[in-house]
């Protein structure tokens, strides 16, 4: 808390304008704010903390906020934590250092920590006893493919394009590429991110293969109509701009990014490819958690209260803020506030509202469910990183390794103790959620039958 005062005349010169600009939508005041940590500080009962100065890592993008908000509004502080947090260069960096020891923990891509543990890429037992947020993602092309994509889109009275927007009407652009001797090239942030699942997903539903993992073929392209490829988020615009791709799935502010430049249009959000979806987890290795289990309950606890406070009603103006210093995302103030703020712009003038873009707490969306695992496990089968069949016992149980609900359920209870979260913030739950159809081509996923699932798409491995 006194990190975040001592700081706060600092971030008001830096981002005088911004703040002038979210006042006029009603964002709280600091004396508010200041009175609300001042109360709360003396709530929290410290634990026997093992390890307390520890070294974070994140990615720069928005849904690392929980973290940037735990340290600036003194949080982890509060638990007896000192935390230092290092912005990473790419996601195979996080996933080394954190594995090597160099970071203890980390902003991490949900399908990490399990494809560590489920045999594709680097092996290593890590958990997630917390979920970051839901949704964040969006999918843009550029201009030149936009302006051919828009006449396969229905449009409103207004002619405004009606979302959401299907690969469908992608799938004649690519065509149009084929027949040109170009390849239709996309970019995702990682192979087994959450970004390379949904585009898969978004493509696939339309009948559009976008290629198969193999033992010779690890870029995923075997099959494919169009080829996928990693960029690093921050990379994804000017990579867009320079026609290396034409298009991307990445989180925010990246997508916002090339509207506010002029270099192409997100078409759709994870929102619309699947509702509420989970996208990042925080991750330690199992040994940290052992080793240090008050620690990883502290942790834990700090990133619940954050999540909370960000889905607070008018404290969203105060974390853009904060994520617009150079030390967090970095971006444009501008630019983060167009999806953190409850709206997101498609085409240029085309904001429309979207309160649940960013969801950090809202729908138990902090709790690990091993539902929301399971589903990455599918995706993994579905597109060859896991090559061969396994029994529908093997999803439960590798999932259950990484996917950390008990830890988290021991920081609840005592935020519940100590009045910074009521028994309806607590989920009853066995782990998994119940089956949903909201996917963007309908189809019913329950987390307890995995093999049912994967045999449910027309494109995809069979089991």
């Amino acid at each position: 808390m006194k990190n975040l005062y001592n700081n706060f005349f600092i971030r008001l010169s830096a981002f005088g304008a911004l703040m002038f600009l979210l006042s006029q939508c009603g964002s709280k005041k600091t004396e508010t704010t200041t009175e609300q940590f001042s109360d709360a500080t003396t709530q929290t009962v410290q634990l026997d903390i093992e390890k307390p100065e520890l070294t974070f890592g994140f990615i720069k993008l928005t849904d690392m906020a929980p973290l940037a908000i735990a340290k600036e509004l003194g949080y982890f502080e509060d638990e007896g934590l000192f935390v230092t947090i290092e912005a990473q260069s790419n996601w195979k960096n996080v996933l080394d250092r954190v594995i090597d020891g160099q970071l203890d923990g980390s902003h991490m891509l949900a399908g990490q920590p399990i494809a560590a543990g489920a045999g594709f890429g680097r092996q290593a037992e890590l958990v997630t006893a917390f979920s970051m947020d839901l949704n964040g993602n969006g999918i843009t092309v550029s201009n030149d493919v936009w302006s051919k994509m828009k006449a396969n889109v229905p449009a409103d009275a207004e002619g405004k394009p009606i979302h959401p927007i299907k690969a469908d009407a992608l799938a004649p652009v690519i065509d149009e590429y084929k027949k040109d001797g170009k390849a239709f090239k996309m970019g995702m942030v990682f192979p087994v991110s959450t970004h390379n699942y949904e585009i898969r997903y978004w493509l696939a539903a339309a009948g559009i293969k976008p290629g198969y993992y193999t033992a010779d073929n690890i870029q995923g392209q075997v099959d494919a109509d169009v080829l996928l490829s990693v960029t690093p988020p921050p990379q994804m615009p000017a990579t867009l701009e320079a026609g290396t791709i034409y298009g991307y799935c990445v989180g925010e502010p990246w997508n916002q990014q090339a509207v506010f430049k002029g270099i192409g249009v997100p078409v759709t959000t994870n929102l619309d490819i699947w509702k509420n979806n989970p996208e990042k987890v925080f991750v330690m290795t199992k040994e940290f958690t052992e080793k240090y289990p008050n620690t990883a309950i502290a942790v834990t606890k700090a990133l619940i209260r954050a999540g909370k406070w960000l889905d607070t009603p008018g404290n969203r103006p105060e974390a853009v803020g904060i994520l617009s210093m150079p030390e967090y995302v970095g971006a444009d103030s501008v630019v983060i506030a167009n999806s953190m703020t409850g709206t997101f712009e498609f085409e240029k003038g085309d904001k429309r509202s979207m309160p649940d873009f960013n969801v950090f707490f809202r729908y138990h969306a902090t709790y690990p469910y091993y539902s929301d695992g399971t589903w990455f496990l599918t995706q993994m089968r579905r597109w060859g990183q896991i090559p061969e069949s396994k029994p529908a016992n093997w999803y439960s149980e590798t999932i259950q390794d990484i996917y950390r609900p008990d830890i988290w359920n021991q920081a609840a209870q005592l935020l519940l103790k100590e009045g910074y979260l009521t028994e309806e913030e607590i989920p009853e739950t066995d782990g998994y959620k119940p089956a949903t159809t909201d996917f963007i081509d309908g189809i019913s996923y329950d987390g307890k039958d995995p093999i049912g699932y994967i045999n449910s798409f027309e494109i995809g491995n069979k089991d």
